[in-house]
């Protein structure tokens, strides 16, 4: 039986210790693309430094704290290596939704361990029938990032007929109940072990799932206050931040790289004497900076509200949702904008910042930083638009 220390560190002491993994965690980078997944040893060092507790529920021994935290460890993680940080911010964001939940999900997950952690896919890949007392999930499950370390299962994604409208559920399914195919052969993130999980016939019960989108009295009246935050908001939020931490990283590889580059091919020799150079890294230190300070600010604008044990408004939770989504894209032009300035140098394999582009490119191809279709939908509220009757937020219309 496996137990973590229930006493709760300060939001400062536990993002020091994400920044002080920052050097060991780049020296594991290479290693762990070449795997494919992220270590055993890298994981148990982030449960003993308590990031996967950040956000489980205080019953079953976690921190519940502002979802800040982790997205201040998040953005220093990445720094180091992407791919781990990655893991941390899946594993790290499901004992959130496990606070959703019907507490005997709780006590069946974390009852005889506290540390076992969930993955997740929740693109609806497979099918889901609703039976009596719960649904029946058949199919294939993309992308499941981190699930070899999943002791606990993992949340799937799914569509269902319900009272003659299609529903958005999330179902937690245990880890026995899925079989996990080694597919994940990509060209970014590598190190991120998101594999395809196979689902046949298995039977969830109704209070092991709910509707995802689903934000009202009726679905967070009960909760703690930490999970009257929208739970889409949290998740896309975590996603953003460690694309932000992928970004600084581009710069801390940039700055170490050209401080004692020579310019063989230009009159100002020292590439810190290049304009060029210099000033391709104060604009996209200036564009990460501006992501980070957004995702802050709109988290915390949020538990301004779910601290008080309040629901965030509806204009209020389309801004922050909206504008978390331009974070991908940003930061790619960020970390494109200084690494063509490397020249040839940059493009060779043990150079670490090609492979920090190329996570930061994966990254922001996620479904959460859909800076396109979610420009759209912002712009209409703002401009007095009906909300559509396909929406992210619970919204009926």
């Amino acid at each position: 039986m496996s137990h973590i220390d229930t006493s709760i560190p300060s939001e400062a002491e536990i993002v020091a210790r994400a920044e002080a993994m920052i050097p060991w965690l780049r020296e594991k980078a290479d290693a762990t693309e070449r795997a494919r997944m992220v270590s055993r040893e890298t994981i148990q060092a982030f449960q003993e430094a308590g990031f996967f507790r950040i956000l489980q529920p205080r019953r079953w021994g976690g921190y519940e704290m502002n979802p800040n935290v982790l997205n201040k460890v998040l953005m220093e993680l990445a720094r180091g290596c992407p791919s781990s940080a990655w893991n941390v911010m899946v594993l790290g964001v499901h004992p959130f939704e496990v606070g959703l939940l019907d507490p005997r999900c709780g006590d069946e997950l974390w009852g005889e361990d506290n540390t076992r952690l969930v993955s997740s896919s929740y693109a609806p890949f497979g099918t889901v029938t609703a039976v009596d007392g719960g649904y029946l999930l058949n199919g294939e499950w993309l992308t499941s990032s981190g699930c070899d370390h999943a002791a606990g299962g993992a949340f799937l994604g799914g569509r269902v007929a319900e009272n003659g409208e299609t529903v958005f559920r999330s179902f937690w399914v245990q880890a026995g109940d899925f079989e996990i195919v080694d597919d994940w052969h990509v060209v970014g993130l590598a190190g991120t072990g998101s594999k395809k999980l196979i689902v046949r016939e298995v039977f969830v019960p109704a209070y092991r799932s709910h509707v995802i989108a689903a934000y009202d009295d009726a679905s967070h009246g009960q909760v703690n206050d930490l999970y009257k935050m929208p739970f889409f908001y949290v998740f896309y939020a975590a996603v953003s931040s460690v694309i932000i931490g992928m970004a600084r990283g581009m710069v801390d590889l940039y700055i170490e790289h050209m401080v004692p580059r020579q310019n063989l091919n230009q009159a100002v020799g020292a590439a810190v004497n290049d304009p060029f150079i210099r000033g391709r890294l104060g604009e996209a230190s200036a564009k990460i900076l501006a992501c980070a300070s957004r995702v802050l600010h709109n988290t915390e604008e949020a538990w301004s509200y779910a601290s008080q044990g309040r629901l965030v408004p509806l204009d209020v939770r389309v801004r922050h949702f909206a504008t978390n989504q331009f974070t991908g894209g940003e930061c790619f032009e960020a970390a494109h904008m200084i690494f063509k300035k490397t020249s040839t140098r940059g493009v060779w394999l043990n150079n670490p910042m090609q492979r920090q582009l190329r996570d930061i490119l994966v990254g922001a191809n996620h479904i959460t930083q859909n800076q396109d279709n979610i420009g759209d939908l912002l712009g209409g509220q703002l401009l007095g638009n009906p909300m559509p009757a396909a929406n992210p937020f619970g919204v009926r219309v």
